[in-house]
C-alpha cells in the first residue's frame, strides 16, 4: 500500500521505503539505458533496405464510389489502406510518403539502410540498362509498322462493334421481358405489333 491512514488521522502517511526502492530500480534503468547495457531491451537486428517487388495499386478504385458508415471496416473506407501498420491514408501522396516511410518499413522488419553496391554489382547493372536500351531502339521497317497499326486499329473496330450489337442485343431482351410481363398482367398475349 503506498500510504497508511488510520482512522484519527485524516493525513496521508507515505510509505518512505517503498517509494525509495522504486526511485533506486527507476535509477539504474536510466544508467542502464544510457550505457546500452539493458537487460529488457535487446537491439533488434532488421534487414537492409529492399526494393519493392510488387507494383502499388493505386488506381483500382479510381472513379468509384462507395457508401461507408460509421460501422465500415477500416479496409473498406474511403482512401487507401495499409494493411502492414493497419490504417487508412485519405490520398495517394500522403500513401506513398506512408510506404516510403520509417515507420512502415519498421513494421517490415527492415531498417532505413541501404546496401552499399559492389564495383561489379554497378557494372553489371549499366551492361543491363544498355541491353535494355539496344533493344528499343531496333529499328521499324515503316511498311511493317504501318501494316501493325491497321491490324490493331481493326481489332479495335471489331471490338466495339461486338460491344455495340451486345449492349443492343441486351436491351431489346430487357424490352421484350417487359413487354411480356405487361400483356401478362393485361390479361392477353401482345400488343398486335410485329418487331421491325
Amino acid at each position: 500500500m503506498a500510504y497508511e491512514k488510520t482512522p484519527s488521522d485524516h493525513r496521508k502517511k507515505w510509505d518512505l521505503d517503498e517509494y525509495e526502492k522504486l526511485a533506486k530500480e527507476r535509477l539504474e534503468e536510466e544508467l542502464a539505458k544510457e550505457l546500452g547495457t539493458s537487460d529488457k531491451e535487446i537491439p533488434v537486428k532488421r534487414e537492409l533496405l529492399q526494393p519493392r517487388d510488387y507494383k502499388v495499386d493505386l488506381d483500382s478504385k479510381l472513379g468509384k464510389s462507395q457508401v461507408i458508415t460509421k460501422t465500415t471496416p477500416a479496409f473498406q473506407q474511403g482512401g487507401y489502406f495499409c494493411n502492414v501498420c493497419d490504417c487508412v491514408v485519405k490520398d495517394s501522396i500522403n500513401f506513398l510518403d506512408h510506404i516510403n516511410g520509417k515507420k512502415h518499413q519498421r513494421n517490415l522488419g527492415m531498417s532505413m539502410k541501404i546496401e552499399r553496391s559492389s564495383l561489379d554489382q554497378v557494372k553489371k547493372r549499366f551492361e543491363m540498362n544498355k541491353k535494355k536500351k539496344e533493344e528499343k531502339s531496333k529499328e521499324y521497317d515503316f511498311e511493317e509498322r504501318m501494316k501493325e497499326l491497321k491490324e490493331e486499329e481493326e481489332k479495335q473496330k471489331a471490338y466495339k462493334k461486338e460491344k455495340r450489337k451486345e449492349r443492343k442485343r441486351k436491351a431489346d431482351t430487357d424490352l421484350e421481358e417487359g413487354d411480356q410481363d405487361m400483356a401478362a398482367l393485361m390479361g392477353f398475349s401482345g400488343f398486335g405489333g410485329s418487331k421491325k
